[in-house]
């Protein structure tokens, strides 16, 4: 049975966002996932702080973070400090960095840069000294007084990346799209990772990261969508892209501007065919979402997790609510409701 999750970009105040996250509670999703880009978001920890209060099942996360905006130490305490208010529900969803470093015109770490500070944070939360890669000064979490136990969530989408992830992570937040072939290469490139430490795909969390906007008109919701899409097809992805869609990613490609990141007015979004939006995106009617979600059900991702897309100034309240009861529909079609 799919689980639920949505990924909250912080464009609107911190009030909306805590009542978006009480929203997810009541309707019984699992994950919470808070975008990390911090000039053109809000704060993403001063979010996630401000939303745990008064919740008591939700597990928060980062869709994603990375370690250089936020330096490992940073990170390793912010984190800590999170699940020590929760009683340990959180998720660290971690990438190499992009609208976040890309704004500033910053490159995104190398994979083996992703993987030792992977591997610093586990240090810090076992309360074990780390050396600070500039300086080589060692450092540690002075205030732990037990080990934390932090599961770090890997962003994949290209092929090395997602071998990586099955390799070393504890889950995998997956942006390949939706289409069955994409995310079943995705699939097995984590599991190729995972055998070569020991694991199978069982022992890890995969979340499959789709931008959705569900609605009567199947062109508006389409339209909503193309600017994440956008962003989606332009990342080297686990399976080829038909050679005619080819040449509109190239000119996405050229024309994308990170300022405008998840913007659903952004001019590089006029750019994406609809080709693209039905390979990348869960958009359309209710019937149309769910059609494509049992066919994701199917495929042995274990979470669903949702980017809401609406017109600024509209609500992701209709979104969130909608995504819910699809996934309802599907778990009593299934034979697992009560």
């Amino acid at each position: 049975m799919l689980s639920k999750g949505v990924g909250l970009f912080p464009t609107e105040p911190t009030g909306v966002m805590c009542d978006y996250v009480r929203l997810c509670e009541d309707l019984g999703y699992d994950n919470v996932w808070f975008g990390d880009s911090q000039n053109i978001w809000r704060e993403s920890s001063t979010v996630m702080g401000a939303a745990a209060v008064g919740t008591d099942r939700i597990v928060f996360g980062t869709g994603v973070t990375n370690a250089v905006t936020r330096h490992p130490s940073l990170l390793a305490s912010t984190w800590a400090t999170l699940a020590e208010f929760t009683s340990g529900r959180v998720a660290l969803g971690i990438g190499t960095g992009d609208s976040s470093l890309r704004t500033m015109g910053l490159k995104p770490q190398k994979l083996a840069e992703l993987e030792r500070s992977i591997d610093d944070l586990r240090a810090l939360f076992r309360g074990e000294k780390v050396v600070e890669a500039s300086s080589g000064a060692q450092y540690h979490l002075n205030y732990l007084a037990e080990p934390v136990d932090i599961p770090i969530y890997i962003a994949a989408s290209a092929p090395k990346i997602l071998e990586m992830s099955g390799r070393i992570a504890d889950g995998v937040i997956v942006l390949v799209g939706t289409a069955p072939h994409f995310i079943e290469a995705a699939l097995a490139t984590i599991e190729k990772g995972a055998v070569a430490s020991g694991r199978t795909l069982d022992d890890l969390h995969i979340v499959l990261w789709t931008p959705t906007a569900i609605g009567d008109d199947s062109t508006e919701a389409r339209d909503l969508v193309r600017a994440h899409v956008s962003r989606v097809a332009i990342r080297p992805l686990p399976a080829k892209v038909d050679p005619a869609l080819e040449k509109a990613i190239d000119r996405i490609r050229e024309k994308y501007d990170y300022y405008e990141h998840m913007n659903t007015e952004a001019a590089h979004a006029d750019l994406v065919p609809d080709e693209l939006v039905d390979l990348f995106a869960l958009a359309g009617t209710r019937d149309e979402c769910a059609q494509r979600l049992s066919e994701i059900e199917s495929l042995g991702v274990d979470q669903v997790s949702i980017v809401p897309f609406v017109r600024p100034g509209q609500s992701r309240e209709g979104t969130i609510r909608a995504f819910s009861e699809i996934v309802g529909g599907l778990t009593v079609r299934d034979g697992h409701g009560s």
